[in-house]
């Protein structure tokens, strides 16, 4: 995995795993992987990956069965989507519609781009 400056590297990973759960690749009461096999898989120093962990139980999206491992929380996809949602609301919309407004771009000149995106990314 290649890591951006522009962001933590704990919630990067955080993201690389909430995509995991979207995908369906883990579902609801799935255990993934050890916090040790991520960080070998990742890269990274498993504090890191712990510091990911905790912050992902934090938001109920995984939990820890004790000496078992972590799993993932059932309603995990709609708390990640609630998550993301606000961080895109918080941080990302406000820059997009700055370019908007700087571009004098109005919302209905973006739906057709945004319909074609679609079409050709989620068939």
């Amino acid at each position: 995995m290649e890591f951006k400056e522009s962001q933590a590297i704990y919630l990067q990973i955080a993201d690389h795993l909430c995509e995991q759960i979207l995908l369906d690749k883990w579902k609801p009461d799935d255990r993934i992987p050890s916090v040790r096999e991520l960080a070998v898989q990742l890269e990274v120093n498993p504090n890191t990956v712990m510091r990911t962990c905790e912050y992902l139980q934090q938001y109920d999206i995984i939990y820890n069965k004790r000496g078992i491992g972590y799993f993932v929380s059932e309603n995990a996809s709609k708390k990640i989507i609630q998550l993301k949602k606000e961080r895109f609301l918080a941080n990302e919309l406000p820059q997009f519609f700055r370019n908007m407004y700087l571009l004098d771009m109005e919302l209905d000149e973006l739906k057709p781009h945004y319909e074609k995106y679609k079409k050709s990314n989620f068939k």
